[in-house]
């Protein structure tokens, strides 16, 4: 009964039809809350679908161990925490409660799941750090997490991507996991890919993504991320991440969206970003990057929108030339031998001057002593007025110099 103007609230009296496999109430004009007893139809029910209503209200708290594989609140009201007792559904593959006003830490314990695969719990009031729970088998078929729009804080969660192992391998022959004969429904959920958000139908096990985008993450971008190869989307922007990008994000094959805009990267791209011929959206704006851009391959048809607010960038397509590895030496090369031409030059006027105030200093000895002999001799008179009267100007010249150099030397 979906995509259709049903309003009102919610019944009680669905929780009685016992037999029911799937319940599709997607995209109407309901509104309240949602019955506690729902919880009691986890027992048999396979699909509940109420996403983009006006539910309000709280989760039911009791949901019981059954055929469960499907719940979507998506786009409702619904606020208070994540009842632990959805735990017991060992059959979930698909929950999303994106865009509601839950309140709570992340549910680790979800990681219990065997079979989740696809959890959306984007623009809630999720907060706090993302804690590792005790246990080696957490999220091991899970394919797509986005907790994107909420408050989020310290480091990412490395323990967290160490038990991802459903998207380190790249499975081809992967079948749906829904039953193939299932002709009245179908799993969908929102995603925000490639700038865009779009709807993915059918097909989530095998659309890979991570959205960790709109929080308060810090610290540094692990380099375990570089395992997840089967990603095709990986968004990590508008956070408070630091340090330089990891080289190993370039094992990232199949990735066709990464989002590293708006956080404190520092350091050059790593050249390994040019092997990703699959990437189609990359966006680095507005974080300390510097250097050179990569080129090659897709490098060739990213805009100047992706490299925006990095100042320290050069390279096509920005306006800042970026000289190559060869042009580099040469130019160290010309500065080194324009240093040591100054070099040189420099110790030919030193001694070019020790010379001329050697001789100067000579000079003067010499003539200071044949005016001495002259004048205890007295003889000849007109030879020795010539010699004084030049002293005399040599001294003075000396005088005026110094005074010189002492006016110049106050005026700095």
């Amino acid at each position: 009964m979906s995509h259709n103007n049903l309003n009102g609230e919610l019944p009680s009296s669905i929780c009685n039809l016992t037999s029911l496999q799937i319940l599709d109430l997607g995209r109407n004009n309901l509104k309240g809350a949602i019955p506690q007893c729902f919880g009691n139809m986890s027992g048999h029910l396979e699909v509940l679908d109420m996403q983009h209503n006006n539910l309000s209200g709280t989760l039911p708290t009791t949901f019981r161990a059954g055929t469960f594989r499907s719940f979507n609140l998506h786009g409702n009201k619904i606020k208070g925490k994540i009842p632990q007792s959805l735990a017991n559904c060992k059959e979930m593959q698909v929950l999303d409660l994106g865009d509601n006003h839950l309140n709570d830490t992340f549910p680790m314990w979800l990681g219990t799941l065997p079979k989740l695969r696809v959890l959306s719990l984007r623009s809630n009031k999720l907060h706090g750090p993302i804690r590792n729970l005790r246990s080696e088998n957490i999220f091991l078929e899970l394919r797509m997490l986005d907790i994107s729009s909420n408050a989020f804080t310290e480091n990412l969660p490395i323990s967290l991507f160490q038990h991802l192992k459903g998207m380190r391998t790249i499975d081809q022959t992967m079948n749906a996991p829904s039953d193939e004969g299932d002709e009245y429904y179908q799993d969908s959920v929102a995603v925000v890919t490639k700038g865009l958000e779009r709807e993915v139908v059918r097909i989530l096990f095998l659309y890979t993504t991570i959205d960790f985008s709109n929080n308060k993450f810090e610290g540094h971008i692990p380099s375990i991320m570089g395992d997840l190869i089967a990603l095709r989307m990986l968004n990590l922007s508008h956070n408070g991440l630091e340090d330089h990008i990891p080289p190993s994000l370039g094992r990232l094959s199949s990735v066709e969206s990464l989002d590293l805009s708006a956080n404190h990267l520092v350091g050059e791209i790593p050249a390994q970003f040019a092997s990703l011929t699959s990437l189609a959206v990359l966006n680095l704006s507005y974080n300390h990057l510097e250097g050179c851009i990569p080129q090659g391959n897709q490098f060739h048809t990213f805009e100047n929108n992706s490299y925006i607010g990095n100042d320290g960038l050069r390279g096509f397509p920005l306006s800042k030339g970026c000289v190559s590895d060869d042009n580099d030496s040469e130019s160290e090369k010309n500065d080194t031998r324009s240093e040591l031409d100054e070099e040189s030059n420099s110790e030919f006027l030193n001694d070019f001057w020790k010379a001329a105030l050697m001789g100067y200093g000579s000079g003067l000895c010499i003539g200071l002593s044949i005016i001495y002999i002259m004048i205890s001799t007295g003889k000849p008179i007109w030879l020795a007025r010539i010699i004084v009267e030049l002293e005399h100007k040599i001294m003075m010249g000396r005088r005026k110099k110094q005074r010189k150099q002492r006016s110049y030397r106050r005026s700095k």
